[in-house]
């Protein structure tokens, strides 16, 4: 897609140049370390809505569930419609309105006033981590991308986003983040739909498109017939074969067998997520009131509703029109390539970037509210005025974004796989975060003490599974895989969940009971409102 007009590249100077515009605008209102951290609790529901959509929809995204409808079909929406959306509305109404309440700036610093300060290091620590390492996976992905799209160098693609996006955020911190994530969804989903409408065209439209795929299920059952003829019912079109199946059987091929995506994604990832991932959860606290808070969770899953439509059915789309691909993530870059005409191929691309931009930003403006809130502040100097935490929080972001590109450029020429091996690594985490979450927010009973072990004990458990699921290990001892599905992270985090919420609920058992000042802070306590 290197063959870009002039038109194309007016379009996305446009869009990138006005982005930044607005963000360094917006950063000459910063006063205090709310104002960075929290937007002075000035945000509007419509704008925190869209920013939710922007920040957990990004360019590998994109990219990526295209590449997995183009290899399994729908069956990968599921991560939208059962993965976001349930969770989104329960965030809605129960949690997100409880935490604007409290007055907190992070989650974890809402588990020190229910538990204790270890729960809020522990948590904080692997929320930092995984943060601060995915901000340099995802420069590395964006310049991947970019490189094959434009032509670019990647080291200068690595430079050229971070500064880009490190210049606004440090200057405009969350306001600036949430504004621009507006522009950022409104130019991502406008870009999706023109790949959408223009190749729904191209394949005869919806009815077009569904008598292509029910073609290629009855060719891929003719080939499989042809290489097992003593195969049972070979006529017969399985759901692993159904391209538009939603519902996958438990010993699928694929990485979503329902078993997956009901108990490890809808019950535990997808909640774990939204309820408390700080890089989510982070622009809902800055939100003018409660009811506004909420409004603009449940305006973010309404949008959801339309994000695999106009992000998977392209995937589709591209199966149809190029069947030959070996790489399914090459779907979605050569629909636009092939497809769109001139200036329109530059509103795919700022689209692109636009999903590439709004989730680096949320990441770097989250994992320094993280390091200077709970570590900083909480450690070094518990009387830092507000003054001193915005220049503390604009120092921390500017380190982070520097340990983003070294840490892009030290996995530069790693196997491609480094971006799944940190998937799988949140799940071992999010499972005991939620059973650490949940306990703590719905159960009066729960320990600090039992919140730790149970948490520690959660990714310990996590960990071993992983490590008995390699082939070198279950090989060299003789036994079969675990779990026979590729890249199992799922189950991964069901059954951190299940030991930690059990290990929790024993040792509160077993410990004293927490006193009513830490009690208040369960949802359904005394907290009516707490000033920041």
């Amino acid at each position: 897609m290197t063959n870009l007009a002039n038109l194309d590249y007016v379009m996305l100077a446009v869009y990138l140049i006005g982005t930044m515009a607005l963000g360094v605008y917006i950063g000459r209102r910063l006063k205090t370390g709310s104002d960075l951290f929290l937007a002075g609790r000035s945000l509007p529901w419509w704008a925190i809505g869209m920013s939710l959509v922007a920040t957990d929809i990004g360019g590998t995204d994109i990219i990526g569930v295209g590449g997995q409808a183009y290899r399994y079909g729908m069956a990968v929406s599921n991560f939208e419609w059962i993965g976001c959306i349930p969770a989104m509305i329960i965030a809605a109404f129960v949690f997100v309105p409880f935490f604007w309440r409290t007055g907190v700036y992070t989650i974890p610093e809402l588990m020190e006033r229910r538990f204790n300060v270890g729960a809020r290091t522990l948590l904080s620590f692997c929320w930092v981590v995984f943060m601060a390492c995915n901000l340099g996976i995802m420069l590395l992905a964006s310049a991947k991308l970019m490189s094959v799209l434009l032509g670019w160098d990647q080291s200068m693609a690595i430079w050229v986003t971070a500064i880009m996006v490190g210049v606004y955020t440090i200057f405009g911190g969350l306001a600036a983040v949430v504004y621009t994530d507006v522009i950022q969804c409104a130019v991502m989903i406008i870009g999706c739909l023109i790949v959408l409408v223009i190749g729904l065209a191209e394949v005869g439209g919806p009815a077009g498109l569904r008598a292509s795929l029910e073609k290629l299920e009855q060719e891929r059952v003719v080939a499989s017939s042809a290489e097992d003829p003593g195969g049972e019912d070979t006529e017969a079109i399985s759901e692993d074969d159904k391209y538009l199946a939603l519902v996958l059987p438990v010993d699928t091929k694929t990485p979503f067998p329902w078993t997956g995506i009901l108990f490890g994604l809808a019950m535990i990832l997808s909640p774990a997520y939204w309820i408390g991932n700080q890089a989510i959860v982070q622009r809902s606290l800055g939100a003018k009131s409660d009811y506004q808070a909420k409004a603009a969770y449940v305006m973010g899953a309404l949008l959801k509703n339309i994000i695999p439509i106009i992000v998977a059915v392209p995937g589709l789309i591209a199966l149809i029109k190029f069947p030959e691909l070996r790489d399914g993530d090459h779907a979605f870059p050569t629909l636009v390539a092939q497809l769109l005409p001139s200036g329109l191929r530059g509103v795919f691309l700022a689209s692109f970037l636009a999903a590439l931009m709004s989730s680096i930003d949320s990441y770097l403006n989250s994992s320094a509210s993280l390091l200077t809130n709970d570590f900083y502040k909480r450690f070094a100097r518990p009387d830092a005025t507000d003054r001193q935490l915005l220049l503390i929080g604009r120092i921390v972001t500017t380190l982070l974004l520097m340990w983003a590109i070294y840490f892009a450029f030290l996995i530069i020429h790693m196997e491609s796989g480094i971006y799944a091996i940190f998937q799988t690594l949140m799940a071992f985490f999010q499972g005991p975060a939620l059973a650490m979450l949940m306990t703590g927010l719905l159960w009066k009973r729960a320990t600090g003490t039992g919140a730790i072990v149970g948490f520690l004990g959660g990714i310990c458990t996590a960990v071993t599974l992983y490590t008995l699921n390699q082939p070198a290990v279950y090989q060299a001892m003789g036994w079969k895989p675990l779990f026979q599905i590729e890249e199992p992270f799922l189950y991964f985090s069901i059954w951190a969940f299940l030991v930690a919420l059990v290990l929790i609920i024993v040792v509160s058992f077993l410990t004293k009971r927490e006193p009513d000042e830490k009690i208040r802070y369960c949802v359904f306590g005394e907290i009516k409102k707490e000033t920041v």
